[in-house]
């Protein structure tokens, strides 16, 4: 007569992701993570990409919080 709140069936299994499809998601997110470790770490002086300092100044406090030197 009493019914239990947990189910007694098993959880439907994951199927796993293979290497072929995660390969351009890994490629796109190390891409990413070196362009903007470009444009917060490096992006100033004679290596800049684009003149003046607004990106400089934009990325400014992010620059600071990852220990990068800039002044």
């Amino acid at each position: 007569m009493a019914h239990s709140a947990v189910p007694t069936t098993a959880p439907a299994a994951v199927a796993p992701i293979s290497l072929s499809a995660l390969a351009p998601w890994a490629v796109f997110a190390g891409v990413l993570t070196l362009v903007l470790l470009y444009f917060i770490g490096v992006e100033q002086g004679a290596t800049a990409v684009f003149e003046g300092e607004t990106v400089h100044e934009w990325l400014h406090d992010g620059r600071h919080l990852l220990g990068f030197p800039c002044h």
